[in-house]
């Protein structure tokens, strides 16, 4: 709506004052100008009347005989004027119809004083004072904002009446016609010029302002709708994980300062990847529609808030009194998903129908300082739940001895990470569908405990930005592809996710550079990926380490664009070399609303000069939007899922030609 108010603005504005005006704008004007004619008519009033009175003054001087019925003539004239027009627009009259009356008054103002002139007996001096009659028309075009129409016909009456009266009631001579009615003519045409000026330019003004305030408006709607996007799930409209971190933070912080008790539901759907695999992935998402509405008229009652925490899992904040309150919520939630029956018979065990498994968690329950960790203690229960034969509900138990899931495993993890080789890349490419070559693969970190069993980087990512064991990580990560790039030249490059910490380190430009002198790797061919979230703009260490990167010839990408608010400060103070929209824009490009935002924030960043790679490419109808959108770098499941170094390297070898849904390793 306001992008064709603004392109119907920006027509108007184009045209020249004698063009026909576009209806919808001259009604939108018309609107306007109801109100400004009764209050510009309000004050103006009190300064005509009170001029009109004034020149009894000089009515003393010209026509003294007549002086006392002049002045007579003129309070009265000017008391009945203000008095009726301020009644009218006190009592809301109609603005035109209040502008009508206006004009009715300066011409009956007029017509009096002309009349009561010709009953003068000083003649010479009566018929020069009719000059002034000009007065009441640059009264009516200039001191009132009439419409050109009204005050055409105001200033015509006056001219008329000028010359009639001249004629019947005055003996002039030709050089007085000459004079004096040249005089009316040209003030007739200057002052009828100048009131069309000044309309159109009211008209103009009226333009730019509805431009200006329309331009506003469409920004705060996208700021909104970018804000809407970044908290809400694309596929169920359930919070996302943006959102559910920062409401989990808000519990947190009112249990810690004010003791006000909530809990954790984290539910996963069971076997939700052999349903995907069984009924395809539209069954798929449709079977997490339904799952997600049932939950939805579950917890509607109970001030809940639902989200989707990742793939088939979603997470459940709440206030509660205790944990019993929890569980019994709990419980109806793994009762309503199974009441949907929806067919599952690709699952393993001895059920045919969707279900799901629910792990809880309450405040008391938990020690330590950060939220994640009645986040993680929700997760355990959860994975009682699934080791109990799923489709039922388990609280945590802090007096379980389970130590994997604490900090202090999980530091230990990472401590030993690389010594003990449980730490490895996993690769996704990044294609050129323009060439339908391999532009880049994206280097993710993969962590397994020492019993074998994988960390998540959601767990072991922060717990080791907290503890600083990130910086030996990033600098194994950045070595290791290195190495990769020099043991396979047919790879174009690779790009690396580094976190604030490593680049807040004095020398983490320097330790980039000799990696790559020692690995012979030319830096072009090594890109770091810094997250937008990080607030770069605001923190000059990070400015320092980026300009410090692109000096030694390294590509600098920002990644996850869109998610915060320091994108536009960023491309606007720093030049980084591409641009990665996050995936979240291309979920939302379903609607067209979603896709003409998508299409918005590309052409944001094209016009900002930088390359542009799009993430979380899943379909072909995703792949063929973006290539309308003239983006050429494309990434996501569609393409390949992360795949080992080895992997890769076999990819290479068979083609660098685009192959879609390249089996993993």
């Amino acid at each position: 709506m306001q992008a064709d108010l603004i392109k119907a603005l920006d027509t108007e504005l184009a045209k020249h004052g004698h063009e026909k005006r576009c209806p919808m704008l001259k009604q939108l004007y018309q609107a306007q100008q109801e109100q400004v004619q009764r209050k510009d008519a309000g004050s103006a009033i009190w300064f005509v009347g009170a001029l009109y009175v004034l020149f009894s003054l000089t009515d003393a001087v010209l026509i003294g005989d007549v002086f006392i019925y002049a002045v007579t003539l003129r309070i009265a004239v000017g008391i009945v004027y203000v008095a009726a027009i301020s009644l009218q627009i006190r009592y809301g009259v109609k603005g035109s119809l209040v502008e009508l009356q206006c004009a009715l008054g300066i011409v009956i103002g007029y017509s009096a004083w002309l009349s009561l002139t010709s009953y003068s007996n000083q003649v010479g001096n009566a018929l020069y004072y009719l000059s002034f009659g000009t007065v009441f028309m640059m009264v009516s075009n200039l001191f009132f904002n009439f419409r050109f129409r009204v005050a055409a016909i105001t200033s015509g009456l006056i001219t008329i009446i000028f010359f009639t009266a001249v004629s019947q009631l005055f003996d002039a001579t030709a050089g007085f016609y000459a004079a004096i009615g040249s005089l009316y003519l040209l003030s007739l045409v200057l002052t009828l010029f100048l009131n069309w000026k000044l309309n159109v330019e009211r008209y103009r003004v009226f333009l730019n302002s509805l431009r200006a305030e329309s331009r506003q408006k469409q920004a705060t709607e996208r700021g909104e709708e970018l804000l809407r996007l970044s908290t809400t799930d694309a596929l169920t409209g359930l919070r996302n994980r943006r959102a559910t971190d920062q409401l989990l933070a808000n519990f947190w912080r009112e249990w810690r300062a004010n003791a006000v008790p909530f809990a954790v539901i984290l539910i996963d759907v069971d076997y939700f990847k052999m349903f995907n695999d069984y009924y395809g992935h539209q069954q798929g998402d449709a079977c997490l529609i339904a799952v997600a509405r049932a939950m939805e008229n579950v917890v509607v009652d109970h001030r809940c808030a639902l989200g989707r925490f990742g793939g088939e899992e979603f997470i459940i904040l709440m206030p509660a009194p205790d944990s019993q309150h929890v569980l019994d919520i709990a419980e109806r939630i793994r009762h309503c998903v199974q009441a949907l029956s929806i067919p599952h018979e690709a699952r393993s065990d001895h059920l045919a129908t969707v279900t799901v498994s629910v792990g809880t968690a309450f405040c008391s329950d938990v020690t330590g300082e950060k939220p994640e960790k009645i986040i993680t203690a929700a997760d355990r229960a959860l994975y009682w739940a699934k080791d109990s034969n799923r489709n039922c509900v388990k609280s945590f138990d802090p007096n379980v001895a389970d130590k994997d899931t604490t900090n202090d495993v999980v530091v230990e993890a990472i401590r030993t990470a690389i010594e003990q080789k449980r730490v490895t890349l996993a690769f996704q490419p990044i294609w050129s569908i323009e060439s339908g070559r391999l532009f880049a693969a994206e280097a993710l970190m993969r962590l397994t405990a020492p019993g074998g069993s994988p960390i998540s980087p959601a767990v072991f990512i922060p717990v080791a930005e907290r503890s600083g064991l990130i910086v030996e990580l990033g600098a194994w990560a950045i070595r290791e592809a290195c190495g990769m790039l020099a043991a396979n030249l047919a790879l174009p490059r690779i790009s690396v996710n580094v976190s604030a910490v490593q680049l807040l380190k004095s020398n983490f430009v320097e330790l980039v550079d000799t990696t790559l002198r020692e690995s012979r790797v030319s830096p072009a061919r090594l890109a770091i990926e810094i997250t937008e979230g990080l607030e770069i703009d605001e923190h000059a260490g990070i400015i320092n380490a980026i300009d410090g990167l692109r000096t030694i010839g390294v590509n600098v990408w920002l990644d996850d664009f869109g998610t915060g608010f320091a994108g536009l400060s960023c491309l606007s103070k720093i030049k980084f070399d591409t641009v990665k929209i996050d995936r979240l824009f291309v979920q939302a490009s379903e609607t067209p609303r979603g896709a003409k935002l998508l299409k918005d924030i590309v052409g944001l960043v094209a016009n900002s000069g930088q390359n542009i790679i799009v993430e979380g490419i899943e379909t072909l109808e995703q792949c063929e939007l973006l290539k309308g959108y003239g983006v050429s770098l494309l990434q996501g499941f569609y393409f390949n899922r992360p795949m080992s170094a080895d992997a890769l390297n076999l990819l290479l070898a068979k083609s660098s030609k685009l192959m879609v849904g390249a089996v993993a390793a």
